[in-house]
This record gives structure tokens, C-alpha cells and sequence, in this order.
């Protein structure tokens, strides 16, 4: 009996320390993170209206864009840095001339009406580029006409290019098109088809419905889409709200009719700022702001003079106009590749801000001051030979492109450089400046947008002197032989390398005056968890994460909205 009492005690004693430590062991529940859970409706903004949701008829429309980034994919997506990566591919293969593109499609992607994706979709879809009627760019139109589209089976579907073409990926990305629905639709009719207010397409959200007032979609309603092939949305639904302007857009969230705003422009930046509750996320914009100075400009010889363009660069203070022009939603170029890209130098410096330099510079060329001039004066214009050093600055009649015109005119003649101004009608600035070359610099921009392959060569190849993009004339034969190497290997590595030379021999010779990248704002909610924004290709790349953004959330054994 001694022993079984003994036996006893043991045992109760060890129940009451188990107990002790799974006691002391408990979780606290306040501690433990939230977990996101599906659920919840999130609504945006848009500025503008809609048109058709079409993903390749929005090249025009932001706001269809935005929408069709939800409803559709493409065979490869790209991430922040441009770098493709599979998406509606299980894989693709390059032949070794790197005129052959293989592409399997992945057996687990559907259309939102449950049919699979197949090779015919990949056929007819980009068919439609090289449709006569195409009524988009004539580059990408005359590109897809040199190219046979195989269908080798039911999932594979092979590209045949003319000659060896590194960025051909960029072009595969745009959102697919159903071929069970469209079959034998041409361009000229898919224009007004019924399909572009009825998308079937295959991304994370399908389309669900339209509100209408007065005649005019005002509201477009998505519903998460249950088959979608990759990670599942938190989202339930997402509804996006069309109104005219940035400040209609601001009145609609703090009246709480919307939970974010899809662009902020500058005259609502500061309100936004100071709305509690709304957070702002900037990213860099793929469009570079610069001045082109036309070398060959028969009369102005100085303008081809490495020089000279590098004095021109040292004397603008591009900090200032980032902070005076763009309310400091800019970012300084160090090259001609975005900072976010593969392709980018990142060992490579901005050229920095350098009046005396800028001067010492002239003064090599022997472009002398009056003695006596005084800055600030008439008087103070460099001259040569009895010719004076001036310069005709075209640039958009806008506000934004007036500052920095006007801030270029200061810059200048701090140096002793006349300058007079010349505002032109933006939409006359290609056809009637850049195209013909009847400028002597101009103030313009180079739209990178939906462009994740940097490709530097339609703008500063020799080729392109004439009747290219090269309008500024700058020929250089060592960055073409580096740009041509560059287009035609599909070697990442060894285009990085090609790359970084080009980005080098750039800055030294200055083809052009490279000023700012715009930056890009939207506003969300702080209720929306899960929300980041990296560098963009286009502006609907804001909502690439949409997926991971959340509302509802399970915190222990409870449910509950983000406060």
C-alpha cells in the first residue's frame, strides 16, 4: 500500500506540472498576427471613362487598361524590373539562332466561361496584329507581319521571326483572347463587337456587371474568379468608379463612396496628403523628360560639339525643377535606362549641377563674354567669330513644360548662352519639329511605357538618324555596333554587359540633355492591407499585387475588418 501511494502522489503530482506548462504555454491570442482571409469589396477611382474592355484596343484609354489588367493574361507577365516570367506559359523555350519562340501553355488556365486555353486563343489573338485593318501603332503592325504564328498542338504554339529580336517577349505579355467566341471576328469588326462590353478573359477577376446612369457606365463590377490558374485574390470583389477629374475623384473618397483613387494628380496632392487615413504610394514612371539638340542643324555647327552639350547639362539645376515644376515628383536620369531595369548601370552618377564648370566649358571653345558684361544683362551672350551663341527652344505649350522651358531659358543665359522660347501646340511637336528635324533643341519626352525590354536602339542608333527616332541626328558608331549586338542576343548577361558600355558612352557624349523621370501617385485606403507598388511599366501595374491585398482578417477563432 506504501508504494501504491507513493505510485499516487508521483502520478498526480507530474498531471499537475503538465498541466502548469501547457497553462503557462497558452497563446495569447491579442499577440498572435491577423491572417488575411477571403472576403470584402474594394472600390477605385478612375479618372476618365470607359471605352471597351478590349486588351488590345486599350492602348489608349488608361482606364480600360486598368480593368482589363484584372480580367486578362498573357502568355508572360514581367516583374519590377523587367524580367519576364511565366504566366499563362508553363514554359518556352529559344532556339539557338533565337528565331524560334516555343510556347507550352499551362493545363490549369480557363476562361471565366470554364473553357481551357489553347494554342487557337494564342493564334487568334495576335492574328489580329497583323490584320491590314490593325487600327493601332504602324510599328507594332508592320513587326507582326514578318512573323509566321505555328500552332504545333493543342498547347503549343511556336513564333517564327525574320532575323534574331531580343525584345520580342515584351510583345507577349498583352491579355489573350478567347478564339471560341471571336473565332473569324476580323479588327475592323471587333472594334464595336458586343464582346468589349461582355469580356470573357482569364486573370484573377471576371467580369460581373455594369451600373448605368443616365446612359453612362459609372461603375464597373468584378468578382474574384474562382478557377483563376495562380494564387487566389483575398478580394471578393473589386468595383471601379469612373468620374471626370482628380478633384471629383478626392470628393468621392471623403464622401466614402470610394476606398482609393487610382491616379493623384498634382492639383490634389496636397489634399491627399493631409486626408487621414489615405495613404499615397509613388512609383517611377517609364517616360524620360529631355531636351533633344539637333546635331546636324546646318547653320548651329556648336550643337554637334560634345562640349557644348555637356555645358548645356551642367548648367540646369534639375533638382530645382523637379521641386518647382513637378511639386518634387521626379526623379534625376543618370542615363537612359530606368533605374529600375536589368539594363540599368547602377555604378553609374547623375552629372551634377556645375555652373563654373559649365563656363570653363564654353570657354575651351573659345566663346568669349564682353568684357565687363554683367550676368543677368542683354549683354552677357557669348559670341565667336561674330556669330552670337544662341539657341530657339521649342517646347509643349503647358504649364509643366512652360516652368521647365523657362527655367532651361535662366539656366542658359547664366552662361552666357541666348536663348529664345518658342511654345508650340503639343499635338503639332512630332509631326511638324521632331519628324522633319526642323528644330534646334526641343523640349519632349520619350514614352517607355508597356516597354519591359529597355532597347535602347530606335532612339539612339546611327540608323535612325533620318527617319527614325534618332532626332536628335546623334551618331556614334561604338554605342550602334553595342545597341545592334544588344537587339539580337537574348543572353540577359551579355546584354547587361553592352548595356552598361552604351550607358557610359552616353554620359560622356551627351546626345541629349536627359532632365527627369515623372513620378506616379494613387491613393488607397489604409483599411486595404497587403498594398505595395514597385517600379511600374504602366500605370495598371499598380494593381499587379492585387491578389495579396485584403480586408478581412481572422485573428485567433474571430473574423474582422481592418479598422
Amino acid at each position: 500500500m506504501r508504494n501504491l501511494r507513493w505510485q499516487l502522489l508521483i502520478a498526480v503530482g507530474g498531471l499537475i506540472l503538465v498541466v502548469g506548462l501547457l497553462v503557462g504555454q497558452t497563446p495569447d491570442l491579442d499577440a498572435i498576427s491577423p491572417q488575411p482571409v477571403p472576403g470584402g469589396v474594394y472600390t477605385e477611382a478612375l479618372i476618365g471613362q470607359l471605352i471597351r474592355l478590349n486588351p488590345i484596343l486599350d492602348t489608349n484609354n488608361q482606364p480600360d487598361r486598368d480593368i482589363d489588367r484584372l480580367l486578362y493574361s498573357g502568355l508572360v507577365r514581367f516583374n519590377s524590373r523587367g524580367e519576364p516570367l511565366k504566366d499563362l506559359a508553363a514554359e518556352w523555350a529559344v532556339s539557338a539562332d533565337a528565331t524560334l519562340y516555343t510556347f507550352t501553355i499551362r493545363d490549369d488556365a480557363y476562361w471565366h466561361d470554364g473553357e481551357p486555353v489553347i494554342a487557337d486563343d494564342v493564334i487568334y489573338t495576335f492574328s489580329k496584329f497583323q490584320d491590314p485593318d490593325y487600327p493601332g501603332p504602324k510599328d507594332l503592325h508592320a513587326m507582326w507581319q514578318q512573323i509566321n504564328i505555328i500552332r504545333l498542338d493543342d498547347r503549343r504554339v511556336q513564333f517564327q521571326l525574320p532575323e534574331p529580336f531580343a525584345p520580342f517577349l515584351d510583345y507577349l505579355s498583352i491579355g489573350l483572347l478567347p478564339d471560341h467566341l471571336l473565332r473569324g471576328v476580323l479588327i475592323v469588326d471587333l472594334i464595336n463587337h458586343p464582346f468589349n462590353l461582355q469580356p470573357v478573359g482569364t486573370g484573377p477577376f471576371r467580369f460581373d456587371r455594369f451600373l448605368v446612369e443616365d446612359g453612362n457606365i459609372t461603375v464597373v463590377s468584378l468578382v474574384a474568379f474562382d478557377d483563376y490558374y495562380a494564387q487566389s485574390p483575398f478580394l471578393e470583389r473589386v468595383e471601379f468608379h469612373f468620374y471626370d477629374d482628380s478633384q471629383a475623384a478626392l470628393e468621392a473618397y471623403l464622401a466614402g463612396e470610394v476606398q482609393g483613387i487610382g491616379q493623384v494628380d498634382l492639383e490634389i496632392l496636397p489634399q491627399v496628403l493631409e486626408a487621414p487615413g489615405l495613404n499615397l504610394h509613388t512609383a517611377q514612371l517609364p517616360r524620360l523628360n529631355l531636351v533633344f539638340l539637333n546635331s546636324k542643324h546646318a547653320e548651329k555647327k556648336y550643337l554637334g560639339e560634345k562640349k557644348f552639350r555637356q555645358a548645356l547639362l551642367l548648367s540646369i539645376n534639375r533638382q530645382w525643377i523637379i521641386n518647382h515644376a513637378l511639386a518634387g515628383q521626379g526623379v534625376i536620369p543618370s542615363g537612359p535606362i530606368l533605374p529600375t531595369s536589368w539594363a540599368h548601370s547602377e555604378s553609374l552618377e547623375p552629372l551634377p549641377f556645375d555652373l563654373d564648370r559649365a563656363a570653363t566649358l564654353l570657354d575651351s571653345l573659345e566663346w568669349q563674354l564682353p568684357i565687363g558684361a554683367t550676368p543677368g544683362t542683354p549683354e552677357y551672350r557669348r559670341s565667336k567669330d561674330e556669330q552670337v551663341l544662341s539657341l530657339e527652344l521649342i517646347y509643349p505649350d503647358d504649364p509643366t513644360n512652360t516652368t521647365v522651358a523657362e527655367t532651361l531659358k535662366t539656366s542658359w543665359e547664366a552662361i552666357g548662352v541666348q536663348v529664345d522660347l518658342k511654345p508650340v501646340d503639343p499635338g503639332s511637336l512630332l509631326e511638324d519639329y521632331l519628324e522633319p528635324r526642323t528644330f534646334e533643341v526641343v523640349l519632349t519626352e520619350i514614352d517607355l511605357l508597356r516597354s519591359p525590354d529597355p532597347d535602347p536602339y530606335p532612339f539612339w542608333h546611327d540608323s535612325q538618324t533620318e527617319t527614325g527616332q534618332n532626332y536628335g541626328g546623334f551618331a556614334d558608331r561604338n554605342i550602334s555596333i553595342w545597341l545592334e549586338q544588344a537587339r539580337i542576343n537574348p543572353n540577359f548577361g551579355r546584354r547587361a554587359e553592352l548595356y552598361r558600355n552604351f550607358q557610359y558612352r552616353f554620359q560622356d557624349q551627351v546626345p541629349a540633355l536627359l532632365l527627369y523621370y515623372p513620378v506616379y501617385n494613387f491613393a488607397i485606403d489604409d483599411q486595404i492591407q497587403g498594398v505595395t507598388i514597385g517600379p511600374l511599366l504602366d500605370p495598371s501595374d499598380r494593381l499587379s499585387n492585387i491578389v495579396d491585398w485584403y480586408l478581412l482578417t481572422r485573428r485567433g477563432f474571430g473574423l474582422e475588418a481592418m479598422p
